[in-house]
């Protein structure tokens, strides 16, 4: 939901304590943390992403926790079944937004536009890890704080709300936690953080803890939009101060005289009689938002059993089938938003305004997703970008073919080859042109060939695209998890230790295992690529890498659903911005692929002839 201004306004009063955390659970929002992770580590936002890099960081991080005994469980929002009427105008608002950023991140402005692949990236590499992670059928937020408050662990996040929610054992803002410069404390590691907690707020302002949720909602969050000339101004209950916060200041003061939220609504309704009666249930319903349920991942976590889905009637459309990749984020939660909702808004790359929306090159791959799902009576809701606004299209399920044997409720249950040939019919692929390669690079091979044919204008940046991959192939690790093992947490690993939260004991710093590579490290860019990241985006060239992004991601989300007849690709080896980038401008400049080959000492140069004699016929 998030309070408008609150974290700033915490900042300002300083209410946090310092401490150096260590031996213990944590419980992390994982959708802030794939942001604020990439974003904050100067890692390239304009030229389709970095993603060989992201994954280092991602496994700095983890190695930081562990060299502490922490243990890490990730919490992903899952479908957006609960949204009311107004969060998703609020949504689509910003979805109007990010196509204005995109399109000024594409005249090279830094926009804060993640990448399209860094969600798929970040799953990936905490399997990898043997990360615990679990993906929520709805909104995370409250998961989230019913397992810290089950464990009496912190919360890792730097979503406003938590600063709301009452946790036990107190949030920990992702801007304070120096992850990256980890301390010794006698013979034991720690990392040197700060922890809020709402004690110590309602302490300093002077109001009871469940007063909490009024303030949120009476302060305005992303949900609740508040009519500020049909509400109390708050800043009169703080005459002459003329400092932005001022408006949290008088609402605050205001409220230290109720004990219950009913008692401040019912003295809103005195000084605003002409308020709504529908105003006020909306106050209440948003208030309720900030109750911490009981914990509904706790079984899951510690023995692998996949949560009863909730008790909604649209869930009645779910086979049980689905509980358990859904909770294991093997599933994405786009599949179940179309699933519940017939709807769904596809990520929006970097893209100028002048070009199509580059999610129309794969709309066929998802209509037969779509056609899985619903069969062909239903329509999905698409929000396809037009120019700079985002538009709303109905799209046609199909279910032709191989695709027409299946059903949804035994899906799951289909024969392999089946499930492939519908695969492979979708992308219009034939198997023949597959068999002479190594598995791992069947869906690969698949992607880029239904690209080649459908990607307008017609691509001529194969080359690039296929050095950049070889380039990062011979850098990176050579093992790659495959995404049909169950990666359910089987062991028992519940949080029986006490949490360490200990003072700080001085400036003593030890070498942690994230100081060996910087986050803007990466392994296939060179000096020439870095020096290319102060040149505008070229927006023909980003234009078709986005169109070959999009159809491996909607690729993915098909082989998903159909239970991975193809092995899912180590998505992070695939594409590397900056590099794929350079290689354009180096190869139109007339460097030969031959050349930047040897210049790179790459030894898998024959998987480029292989790739040009499959990809071309």
């Amino acid at each position: 939901m998030g309070v408008k201004g609150l974290v700033s306004f915490i900042d300002t009063h300083n209410l946090y304590e310092t401490i150096c955390f260590r031996d213990g659970p944590l419980v992390i929002d994982g959708s802030n943390l794939i942001y604020l992770l990439y974003f904050n580590s100067g890692l390239d936002q304009n030229h389709g992403g970095e993603y060989a890099a992201f994954e280092d960081l991602i496994e700095e991080f983890i190695e930081a926790l562990r060299a502490c005994r922490v243990e890490p469980y990730v919490v992903l929002d899952g479908g957006s079944y609960t949204c009311t009427n107004q969060k998703l105008a609020t949504l689509e608002q910003r979805g109007g937004q990010r196509v204005v950023q995109a399109h000024n991140a594409a005249l090279g402005r830094q926009m804060g536009i993640l990448p399209l692949l860094c969600r798929l990236v970040f799953k990936q590499k905490l399997a990898q890890l043997q990360v615990q992670v679990a993906q929520c059928f709805g909104d995370a937020d409250e998961q989230v704080a019913a397992l810290a408050r089950e464990w009496r662990c912190p919360v890792l996040s730097h979503d406003s709300d938590f600063y709301i929610f009452d946790l036990p054992a107190g949030l920990l803002p992702i801007p304070h936690f120096q992850w990256r410069a980890l301390k010794s404390t006698g013979s034991q590691r720690c990392i040197p953080c700060k922890i809020y907690n709402i004690s110590s707020f309602c302490t300093f302002f002077n109001i009871k803890p469940q007063i909490m949720p009024t303030f949120a909602v009476l302060a305005g969050n992303d949900f609740v939009k508040l009519d500020k000339e049909r509400f109390p101004d708050w800043t009169k209950f703080v005459p002459g101060d003329s400092r932005k916060t001022a408006r949290l200041e008088g609402l605050l003061r205001w409220l230290r005289k109720f004990q219950q939220p009913e008692e401040a609504l019912k003295e809103l309704r005195q000084l605003k009689s002409d308020l709504r009666k529908e105003v006020f249930h909306v106050l209440t319903e948003a208030m309720k938002e900030y109750q911490i349920p009981p914990c509904s991942l706790t079984a899951f976590l510690t023995d692998g059993t996949a949560p009863p889905l909730p008790a909604v009637k649209v869930f009645g459309r779910v086979p049980d089938w689905f509980r358990l990749p859904l909770v294991q984020g093997r599933m994405s939660k786009d599949i179940l938003n179309v699933l519940l909702l017939h709807r769904v808004s596809p990520s929006l790359p970097v893209e100028h305004r002048d070009l199509p929306s580059s999610q129309l090159v794969s709309q066929s791959v998802r209509q037969v997703m779509y056609g899985l799902l619903l069969g062909e009576e239903e329509r999905v809701e698409e929000h396809i970008r037009e120019g700079l606004q985002l538009k709303s299209i109905q799209v046609q399920p199909v279910c032709r073919g191989a695709a027409q044997q299946l059903s949804l409720s035994s899906l799951h249950q289909a024969e392999e080859a089946l499930r492939r040939q519908v695969f492979l019919e979708t992308l219009e692929v034939d198997q023949s042109l597959l068999s002479p390669l190594p598995p791992q690079l069947h869906l690969l091979v698949a992607v880029t060939c239904y690209w080649l044919k459908k990607a307008q204008p017609p691509p001529e940046l194969l080359e690039a695209l296929l050095l950049g991959r070889t380039n990062t192939e011979t850098r990176g690790p050579t093992e790659t998890r495959g995404p049909t093992e169950t990666r359910g947490p089987t062991e028992t690993r519940g949080p029986t230790e006490t949490r360490g939260l200990t003072e700080t004991r001085g400036p003593t710093e030890t070498r942690g295992p994230t100081e060996t590579r910087g986050p803007a490290e990466t392994r296939g860019p060179t000096a020439a690529v870095q020096a290319h990241t102060q040149q505008e985006v070229n927006r023909g060239v980003a234009h078709s890498f986005n169109q070959w992004q999009v159809c491996l991601k909607d690729s993915i989300l098909l082989n998903q659903l159909l239970g991975w007849p193809l092995p899912e690709p180590h998505i992070a080896r695939l594409y590397q911005g900056l590099l794929v980038h350079q290689l354009v401008h180096r190869l139109r400049g007339g460097v030969t692929v031959e050349a930047i080959l040897c210049e790179e000492n790459m030894e898998e140069c024959h998987l480029l002839d292989h790739f040009n004699n499959i990809l071309r016929k």
